[in-house]
């Protein structure tokens, strides 16, 4: 198989095992999508909905996040990792939008990347979940599944596995794409104890195939990006 065959081959096999992978960031526009992908920095979508099943009660607007103290925005969100920085960038991000969008997300990417807390893969998010524009989001999960089936190179950097994935999948099945590999990553080819046994991509994992073997540790080593700080979502 060359690259374009063997891309297809995994998306049609992703499309099989997630049919209806999806967004797991709980929301209903896309301020409150924006805010939940900003505290999923570092911190599980999970966890995110736990908090903000109770802070999007709380504030529906921007102008919501600036009539408190951002001590009581830090006691809101406290239950996810770096919330005070995060606290921060919300009502940073929040006077933005009020002063210079009249207080609406923006739709474009590069006005997105400008708002504080909001990085690439934020930015990927919200415009194709909320905006309907094709992108390819690169988290943890993503950067993982690809490096492992060969999609990307070990040693490549975020940048670097999300412009090889632009290029090997179809733009119209970007968005989907994303979700998939991130369901695949969080659901079956787990960080810790992934399951190769029962993996139908494991013939295009090097790292399945030695884990497989006698004694079964993986001699491969995926080099892991260095944490990002709070505001480079």
């Amino acid at each position: 198989m060359n690259a374009k065959q063997k891309m297809r081959h995994i998306l049609d096999t992703l499309a099989e095992m997630f049919p209806d992978a999806h967004c797991e960031l709980h929301h209903s526009n896309p301020f409150e999508l924006t805010i939940a992908v900003l505290l999923s920095a570092q911190c599980t979508d999970e966890t995110v909905n736990k908090v903000t099943v109770n802070l999007f009660q709380k504030y529906r607007r921007p102008e919501d996040y600036l009539t408190v103290p951002l001590e009581e925005l830090e006691q809101d969100i406290r239950r996810i990792g770096l919330f005070r920085s995060k606290a921060s960038n919300i009502q940073k991000l929040c006077r933005i939008l009020i002063d210079k969008y009249e207080g609406e997300v923006p739709s474009r990417h590069e006005q997105l990347t400008e708002l504080p807390g909001v990085g690439r893969k934020t930015a990927n998010v919200v415009v194709s979940n909320a905006f309907g524009v094709p992108a390819i989001a690169v988290d943890t999960h993503v950067e993982r599944v690809s490096k492992r089936l060969g999609m990307a190179k070990l040693d490549d950097t975020v940048l670097e596995v999300e412009k090889k994935l632009m290029k090997l999948v179809p733009r119209e099945e970007w968005t989907l794409t994303h979700h998939r590999l991130i369901f695949f990553g969080r659901y079956h080819c787990k960080a810790q104890n992934p399951q190769c046994p029962i993996c139908p991509l494991l013939d295009l994992c090097k790292e399945g195939k030695q884990r497989m073997k006698p004694g079964g540790q993986t001699k491969t080593k995926i080099k892991a990006t260095k944490p990002k700080k709070a505001n480079e979502g």
